[in-house]
């Protein structure tokens, strides 16, 4: 009796199936999971990703590899930190009036409860992971991993404290990095304002979105060649509604051609003035407290109206300052102005440059290390395109902002004296040694970035920094990363440089980088649209079996995939049709069948097994290749065109004579190489199935050699081909002349190859035909180039055929020139393998067109 999915899933995880065995002698393939954030349930795109894993995995098991596929979890920390908090809120309950310990208490609950629920998940799609080396980015291994790299970077003098400005979250309260910013078109105004020049009756327009920042303004730039402000350059302009001096600068930043040529400078409050500021020594004002309120504590200028603003929102304090413009006559104009707003990623809050003091990490030398290490071939990115994004980031890299002022995550191993001594180690009580027994310390409060714990996950879940640890030394470097092209700057590019720099290697030999899953019509999928898809919903409809295949089909290298429940119904299709193959074989006596011996082998068995070989040869190079539609799409073909529509059909006739014991030895060799075939990515039906015929064991399937090739004569196999395509032509004839099968056509041939009166028997009984002599009141048509098949039709208008294959004449040509155009557009830019198809393509249309033409000069 064969076992449901999750039956045999459990029973191979609690037998061992999916661990690996270090004493094998074999050679090693490793995955380390991206780790799902523990911020909820697994995502279609998670289904993915971990799908296209455990596809490799299952596969190189199959073909001699000591396999380890290692799951874990991430923390998350700005993410986890806002969903518990929001919970709290919702019982009433502020995480600041609980303290830092409650809160991190309800964090670890949240995580209990979710990480159990995302491993469920993932063994619920198949993941054949080795759950006993399960992985947390905050369990004590990867805490002391995180602690020895920020020591160990600390004392190398990469890490460091300084004051620069910052994204910062008002509502949050810490810094982002960049990557976790999503710029928002936004429909906002541009102000211009009036600056008077001290000592003179001229004046400058400046022209900003953002007035409420004026109350930091130190200065004005104009470009130093701008010959309508050079005269201005040195002198200062009198700040409106304060009245505080502020120095004009020449800058190349100021540009002639936007706005009005002149930016006011509030160093303090944006990234591109703050470097302004510094070139010019202009002074930094911060005008705002951490949650973007007016702080007039720093402004020794301010006048009763300014002081009337202090506490006020940013967003309030701007009407409050352009309406006292307008009332000074310093407000020009407004004018409507689309722009680009940055907003967190996570929160949805607008960020507020900040200047702060904050940990930084310099990671120039780890980039060009990292850098090197791909453009010399020692990791490669697949699809070779996502090379260029790794290379843009890495190679205009600035130093990393690695603090969080957020309670949950790894907290800095940096403690503090009172009077601001700062001592790095790996817990209080180290450094109380080294400060000394009577040295009160303090540790900072701020926790590191997410991706600094993230980054080392490939060298500590298997036991960095002990680099004796057995797992380390057997399975590190790792074999191939799969993961979205969207992390390349988050998690790849920073998994690269930590294992360059912490181990001299690179972590893994290979990136596969996928594209975004979409709904079935191109559309993002979202929450708003309701097109959002759970993996788990499908897997409870149709089955592991059919949404893993469907998946594979769809993920095709250097392109988004659209998916939706219609193609998961395809696969279902797909999976019936081979239980249907196998039942019928099965029905025949498969089973019982005698040895294969190839000396009694016949055209029709040489044929198929023939097909057999150039598909396991193919499917094999495109899965080496991470091209798992082409995988699919390989056997697909085989299975249903070559095995089941073609194999079954020419076999009917001869099972009955004397060669039905080759036929089904050959039938047993076949249904069992596709089973191989099939293991990877439908594990549970393949493995029943495999059960089921007797073949093995089912638990035992998923180690089973992969399909290899048989010795076969292979010189009839063409003549098989040939007779095939006779076939499917007068099929295609009957169909668009809309003629019955039951209705007796008569054939001949102007041209066919020498051999083929052999298999005239075999095509009049599959098509209801008979030869007769060629007449004139016969059709003709090209089945290839060395055949031109004549058919007599029930009525025939030689005029309607000829205008008819004028009319298909038309359509070939133009995707004729529809393919060609595509061709010289993707050269040197797409993957080769699709370009291959556009190719082959063509040159179906270029054959079509040369058949269509010999039929109308006919």
């Amino acid at each position: 009796m064969t076992m449901t999915a999750d039956e045999l899933y459990k029973f191979q995880e609690d037998n061992g199936y999916f661990k690996p065995n270090p004493q094998s002698g074999k050679p090693t393939f490793t995955i380390v999971i991206p780790p799902p954030n523990i911020t909820g349930q697994l995502h279609l795109g998670h289904a993915f990703t971990m799908t296209m894993q455990d596809i490799i995995i299952r596969y190189k098991r199959m073909t001699g590899f000591d396999c380890l596929l290692l799951p874990g979890t991430d923390h998350a920390a700005i993410a986890t930190q806002m969903i518990v908090e929001k919970q709290l809120m919702a019982k009433g309950i502020e995480r600041k009036k609980i303290g830092r310990t409650a809160f991190l208490n309800e964090i670890w609950k949240w995580k209990a409860e979710c990480a159990g629920t995302i491993t469920k998940q993932l063994r619920k799609l198949g993941y054949s992971a080795d759950w006993s080396r399960e992985r947390f980015t905050m369990d004590d291994g990867m805490s002391d991993a995180v602690k020895e790299a920020f020591i160990r970077l600390y004392n190398d003098g990469l890490i460091y404290k300084a004051n620069r400005l910052v994204n910062w979250d008002p509502v949050l309260l810490t810094s982002v990095s960049d990557l976790e910013v999503n710029m928002v078109e936004t429909n906002g105004s541009m102000w211009h304002i009036r600056y008077d020049i001290d000592g003179s009756d001229e004046s400058i327009i400046v022209a900003t979105t953002r007035p409420e920042t004026m109350l930091g303004d130190t200065g004005i730039a104009v470009n130093p060649n701008d010959e309508r402000f050079k005269h201005l350059i040195g002198k200062y302009a009198i700040l409106p509604i304060i009245g505080r001096k502020i120095q004009i600068v020449g800058d190349d930043y100021a540009d002639m051609t936007k706005g009005t040529g002149a930016v006011k400078i509030t160093p303090a409050h944006d990234f591109n003035d703050f470097e302004v500021g510094k070139r010019h020594n202009l002074p930094i004002i911060n005008i705002f407290t951490p949650q973007a309120k007016i702080d007039t504590s720093k402004l020794t200028d301010a006048n009763d109206f300014v002081k009337s603003l202090d506490g006020m929102d940013r967003f309030d304090a701007r009407k409050v300052i352009v309406e006292k413009l307008s009332e000074l006559g310093n407000l020009i104009k407004i004018e409507p102005y689309t722009h680009q707003v940055p907003h967190c990623e996570r929160g949805g809050a607008i960020i507020e440059p900040r200047l702060t003091e904050q940990w930084y990490l310099d990671v120039s030398g780890m980039a060009k290390k990292s850098i090197d290490l791909v453009k010399t071939g020692k990791i490669k990115f697949v699809p070779k395109m996502w090379e260029n994004t790794f290379f843009s980031w890495l190679e205009n890299i600035e130093p990393w902002c690695i603090s969080r002022q957020l309670w949950w995550g790894h907290q800095i191993p940096a403690f503090y004296t009172d009077d601001g001594k700062v001592f790095v180690a790996k817990s209080m009580e180290e450094a109380q040694k080294i400060a000394g027994p009577n040295v009160h310390l303090t540790q900072d409060e701020d926790t590191l970035d997410t991706w600094f714990s993230s980054g080392l996950w490939p060298m500590s879940t298997l036991g960095w920094p002990n680099t004796e640890a057995p797992d380390f030394k057997h399975y590190f470097p790792t074999s191939t990363l799969i993961t979205g092209f969207d992390i390349i700057f988050f998690w790849v590019a920073r998994m690269i440089m930590f294992s360059v720099y912490f181990t001299g290697k690179a972590p893994f030999d290979t990136v596969v980088c996928h594209g975004l899953v979409r709904d079935e019509h191109g559309q993002k999928m979202s929450k708003t649209k309701g097109n959002v898809i759970n993996p788990l919903d499908l897997i409870n409809e149709f089955g592991i079996d059919a949404v893993r295949w469907t998946i594979c089909t769809l993920s095709g290298q250097g392109r988004d995939m659209n998916f939706g429940r219609s193609l998961v119904e395809n696969g279902r299709k797909f999976i019936t049709k081979v239980k249907n193959a196998v039942n019928f074989w099965e029905q025949k006596g498969v089973k019982t069948a005698n040895t294969f011996d190839s000396a009694k082998s016949i055209a029709t068995t040489n044929w198929i097994l023939d097909k057999m070989n150039i598909a396991i040869a193919n499917a094999k190079r495109a899965i080496d290749d991470y091209r798992y539609d082409e995988y699919a799409h390989i056997i697909y073909h085989f299975v249903w065109d070559d095995f089941c529509d073609n194999f079954i059909e020419l076999s009917k006739s001869e099972m009955d004579g004397e060669n039905k014991d080759i036929i089904l030895s050959t039938a047993n060799i076949v249904i069992k190489n596709i089973l191989r075939m099939l293991q990877p990515v439908i594990p549970f039906v393949s493995a029943n199935i495999w059960n089921e015929m007797d073949f093995g064991d089912e638990a035992d399937f998923i180690n089973e050699a992969y399909a290899e090739p048989v010795d076969v004569a292979t010189q009839n196999t063409s003549d098989i081909d040939w007779m095939l395509n006779v076939i499917s032509t007068i099929r295609n004839i009957r169909a668009e002349n809309k003629i019955g099968f039951k209705t007796d056509l008569q054939i001949a041939f102007k041209t066919k190859p020498s051999n083929a009166t052999n298999y005239i028997p075999l095509i009049e009984a599959h098509t209801n035909t008979k030869l007769a002599e060629i007449s004139d009141d016969m059709i003709s048509t090209v089945v290839d180039e060395n055949t031109t098949l004549l058919v007599k039709l029930p009525s025939i208008n030689k005029d309607e055929a000829k205008q008819k294959a004028q009319s298909e004449l038309q359509e070939i040509e133009k995707r004729i020139a529809s393919l060609t155009a595509q061709i010289a557009k993707m050269e040197g830019k797409a993957p080769a393998n699709i370009i291959n198809d556009r190719k082959k393509s063509l040159d179906e249309a270029i054959k079509k067109k040369e058949q269509l033409n010999a039929i109308i000069k006919e």
